[in-house]
C-alpha cells in the first residue's frame, strides 16, 4: 500500500483516537490540540512538522520518522523514542511533559529540551552531546553511559548524573547543582 503524501496542512482539534490519521508522509504540517493518545503511529513520516498542545501519550511509534519536528506544550507520556526510525531523527521540545519516555541509545546531538518535565525518562547510552536542558525537571531520569559532553544543564533541576558513568567533558552546570553530580558519595554540600 502506497503511503499518502500530505503537505502544508493544519489539523486542529482532531481526535485521532476516534478517526484515523491516514498512514503516510506529513511534510510541513501543523497539528494543534490533537489527541493521539494510544494511537498507532508506526511507520508514519513527519518532516518539518509542528505539534502544538497535542496529547501523544502512549502512542506507538515503531519505525516512525521524526525529521526536524517541534513539539510545544504537548503531553507525551511513555513514548518509546528509541523505537523510531533513526534516519535524520531530529526533535525540539518546548513546555512538554515527557515523563516515563525512553531515548535509550539514540544519537541526538544538540537536542533542545526547553521547560520540559522529564521525570523517570531513560537516556541511557544515548549521545546527547551539545544538548540544552533549559529549566527542565529531570527527577529520577536515568543517565548511564550517556554522552553529555558540552551539554548545558545550567538551569536544569532534580537530576542525578554520575560523572564516573557518563561523559561530561565541557558540560555546564551551576554551583548549586553539585548535589546532582555528587549524590552517590553521600557528602554534605553547604
Amino acid at each position: 500500500m502506497k503511503k499518502q503524501l500530505k503537505e502544508d496542512l493544519t489539523f486542529t482539534t482532531r481526535n485521532f483516537t476516534e478517526e484515523n490519521l491516514p498512514i503516510g508522509e506529513y511534510d510541513n504540517c501543523t497539528f494543534v490540540n490533537c489527541n493521539f493518545s494510544k494511537v498507532n503511529l508506526n511507520n508514519y513520516i513527519f518532516t518539518e512538522c509542528t505539534f502544538d498542545e497535542c496529547d501523544l501519550s502512549n502512542a506507538t511509534i515503531q519505525n516512525t520518522a521524526f525529521k526536524s519536528v517541534e513539539f510545544s506544550k504537548c503531553k507525551m507520556l511513555g513514548l518509546q523514542f528509541n523505537e523510531c526510525n533513526t534516519f535524520l531523527l531530529d526533535f525540539k521540545f518546548e513546555n512538554c511533559v515527557l515523563n516515563f519516555s525512553s531515548f535509550y541509545q539514540l544519537k541526538l546531538k544538540d537536542i533542545i529540551f526547553d521547560t520540559c518535565e522529564l521525570k523517570e525518562v531513560d537516556f541511557a547510552e544515548a549521545d546527547l552531546s551539545g544538548s540544552k536542558w533549559i529549566n527542565c525537571d529531570l527527577n529520577q531520569a536515568s543517565f548511564y553511559q550517556t554522552n553529555l559532553e558540552k551539554s548545558d544543564f545550567y538551569s536544569a533541576q532534580n537530576f542525578q548524573i554520575d560523572p564516573e558513568n557518563n561523559r561530561l567533558k565541557g558540560a555546564v552546570f551551576s554551583a548549586h547543582q553539585l548535589h546532582g553530580l555528587l549524590g552517590k558519595y553521600h557528602i554534605k554540600i553547604k
